[in-house]
């Protein structure tokens, strides 16, 4: 495999998320970076986006992931794909699982696909979601599945020199859909519905994000699943941030919610290394000895394997945001009016 290229011209699916204008913001501070295309459905959300950017290097495609043709066009001439696009909202994805999996496997089939017809691509990233280990509801079997469809399209390049990686995290604190958001909004009702007094979440920041895949694009061999080491919260330390005056009645927990999520399970501990910041779950590739693959991602990352038995769940995390630390995060990233009187 050749050295990894710095990315000129990268194409984003879903890139009008929140995750998308954050990347995109990073993107455009490097000078090297010649064009970025946003690759989605809503017109409106790209014709605010053109209005607030206002970038000559930034270009917009209306399509959908699920359109093989048009997303083959739009890639000609990228060399690299972040592939953010997907039906996320769990309770979304039980009522119309058909949709959710149209999007989510065959979407990623279509990139996969469109990638590897498309000679100047050279790298691409997927996101992944917690949901996605030993899932139990829709969407994240549908991510699961995403996932697999990544990691072996490094079996299937032939010659070419192209590599699929994937990053998994957590809830991104402030999403659209999340639970700071929903509980802000909730706050001034004087209620705050608890779903489950135990649950717990993993949390981290678009920046953390959006960092973890610009180490993805910069690192990855091929194959890998990178996970950060992010902290956990316990939903009630959240309502207590954000309303502790406000009641929390437990309405109990929605289809397809768990009390806690994992990122790595047991199972995967046996191919998983670990550095400083990040664990990287290292792919099983055709022909390839696990024990072989383990020893050349281990070098390559700088990494060691985790002890056997381990999982990284958001109720046995080692580190976890106090009701203070929340109440800062929300200002910096939620909203910077954010106060308790």
């Amino acid at each position: 495999m050749s050295p990894v290229q710095a990315p000129k011209s990268i194409l984003i699916t879903g890139g009008t998320g929140s995750f998308g204008q954050k990347c995109i913001r990073a993107l455009l501070k490097n000078p090297a970076v010649e064009r970025i295309v946003v690759y989605s459905r809503d017109e409106l959300k790209q014709f605010e986006m053109a209005q607030k950017f206002q970038d000559k290097r930034l270009r917009f495609f209306i399509g959908d992931v699920r359109d093989l043709t048009r997303l083959t066009h739009a890639l000609e001439g990228m060399d690299t794909v972040i592939h953010a696009a997907a039906l996320k909202q769990v309770p979304t994805a039980e009522y119309n699982p058909f949709e959710c999996i149209k999007t989510n496997v065959l979407g990623a089939q279509n990139v996969v696909e469109a990638c590897l017809a498309t000679p100047t691509v050279t790298n691409v990233v997927a996101l992944s979601t917690d949901k996605a280990a030993a899932p139990i509801n829709l969407y994240g079997a549908t991510k699961l599945c995403s996932d697999k469809l990544f990691i072996a399209a490094n079996n299937i390049h032939g010659n070419r020199n192209i590599r699929f990686s994937v990053v998994r995290y957590g809830n991104v604190m402030g999403s659209r859909g999340s639970v700071i958001p929903f509980f802000l909004d909730k706050r001034n009702t004087g209620v705050l519905p608890i779903t489950d007094t135990a649950m717990t979440r993993f949390n981290i920041t678009l920046e953390e994000g959006v960092a973890l895949v610009e180490h993805a694009l910069q690192h990855a061999l091929g194959g890998e699943i990178f996970v950060p080491k992010i902290p956990s919260y316990r939903i009630t330390d959240v309502a207590e941030a954000i309303g502790p005056d406000c009641e929390k009645p437990v309405i109990g927990i929605r289809p397809g919610e768990k009390i806690h999520e994992e990122m790595i399970t047991e199972t995967d501990s046996h191919q998983t290394i670990e550095t400083p910041t990040n664990y990287v779950i290292v792919p099983m590739l055709y022909g390839c000895s696990i024990s072989e693959l383990m020893k050349q991602y281990s070098a390559h990352h700088g990494a060691k394997q985790v002890a056997e038995g381990f999982r990284y769940s958001s109720g046995n995390n080692t580190e976890w945001l106090t009701v203070p630390q929340l109440r800062k995060l929300i200002r910096e990233f939620c909203d910077p009016t954010f106060d308790l009187v």
